[in-house]
């Protein structure tokens, strides 16, 4: 039987790496990427940018994938995993319960992570008034229907496919 001294250590180990890793889940959080038309860093704000005409051939869902794990969802499910799983048994069986709940821990946020790491998009074929089209991949923040006239704005950074003013 578990003594309640046990349990109490066992939960306070808890919370203290509950509270060590809390700053980092925030942290990562606040890392967004974005690959909105409507999302600029301030490296690409102020900068001259080449607009070109042209005209949507097709347009077809895709998912935008975030291709670096920054390891914290693994790391932050381990650890929490890991010690709440250290209040399973006792000697031996503790430590192999630790063991497991580390692995299934870091299991779990990895696989949180990688979900969180996906955002819908768009691939939109676009014809431009020169003849040449376009191809290009970006959130779907904007809803692009085929004949529908866009600029495709392009120069320092990714290339953006945004609806053409009216007049064009």
């Amino acid at each position: 039987m578990i003594s309640l001294a046990t349990k109490q250590g066992a939960a306070r180990r808890f919370a203290a790496v509950a509270l060590a890793v809390s700053p980092l889940v925030f942290i990562a959080g606040c890392a967004n990427k974005s690959a909105s038309s409507n999302v600029y860093t301030y490296g690409q704000a102020q900068r001259e940018q080449i607009v070109r005409m042209g005209t949507v051939i097709s347009s077809r869902p895709i998912v935008i994938q975030d291709d670096q794990s920054s390891g914290v969802g693994m790391g932050a499910g381990a650890a929490i995993g890991g010690v709440a799983a250290s209040t399973i048994g006792g000697g031996r069986g503790q430590t192999l319960a630790t063991i497991g709940g580390a692995l299934l821990g870091g299991l779990l946020g990895n696989a949180i992570e990688n979900r969180v790491g996906k955002t819908d998009g768009l691939e939109i074929t676009v014809r431009l008034d020169n003849g040449e089209t376009r191809v290009i991949a970006q959130e779907a923040d904007i809803q692009f229907v085929p004949g529908q006239r866009v600029q495709l704005l392009s120069g320092t950074g990714p290339t953006r496919v945004v609806p053409a003013p009216a007049q064009y």
